[in-house]
């Protein structure tokens, strides 16, 4: 089991609470636990992310391996995720029509063949105009987490160099000041 980042978490990431200008942490994270094989994205993300033209793209674009490939068995999921929506009476044709293109079903699909859990800030939803993650993910018997459980379910702690928990560590001669 993995963990597979939707477009949002990255792009929220880089956008809010973990810019890479004032927290490589987080990204140097993503990088170690995709080099153990706990966290990646899918390649239809990746499409999304390097359209855009700013440092995430360039990010993506530096570590197109930890966008996983879409393989025949991800396709056979796409298609029972497609089957899924279209059969649904829950949401609209256009919003069908939509999700069957759009990185979210390939994300889910990956999730599904591989049994990984989706990464996502979006909420469940009832509305009937966009077929969101979490509600295909649940109804698919796929599991979801938003980045900071995951984050707090792989123990993660994002620390200033030289200070522990919060504190100054041992033997540091920096202030809070002199980062």
């Amino acid at each position: 089991m993995a963990y597979l980042l939707d477009s949002d978490v990255l792009i929220r990431a880089k956008n809010d609470h973990y810019g890479f200008d004032f927290c490589p942490g987080f990204w140097i994270w993503l990088e170690l636990a995709n080099g153990a094989g706990v966290v990646h994205s899918v390649d239809a993300v990746y499409r999304e992310l390097v359209a855009g033209d700013d440092d995430l793209a360039e990010w993506a674009k530096a570590k197109k391996s930890f966008f996983l490939p879409t393989t025949a068995a991800e396709l056979q999921s796409l298609g029972a995720i497609n089957r899924w929506a279209n059969d649904s009476p829950d949401y609209t044709a256009n919003a069908k029509a939509e999700f069957s293109g759009a990185a979210d079903s390939f994300l889910i699909a990956h999730a599904m063949a591989g049994g990984h859990t989706i990464v996502t800030h979006e909420r469940a939803s009832d509305g009937k105009k966009r077929v969101k993650i979490p509600n295909a993910a649940l109804a698919n018997g796929i599991e979801v987490a938003t980045p900071f459980e995951m984050l707090r379910s792989e123990r993660v702690r994002l620390l200033l160099a030289g200070h522990a928990g919060g504190t100054q560590g041992e033997g540091s001669q920096r202030s809070l000041f002199d980062l």
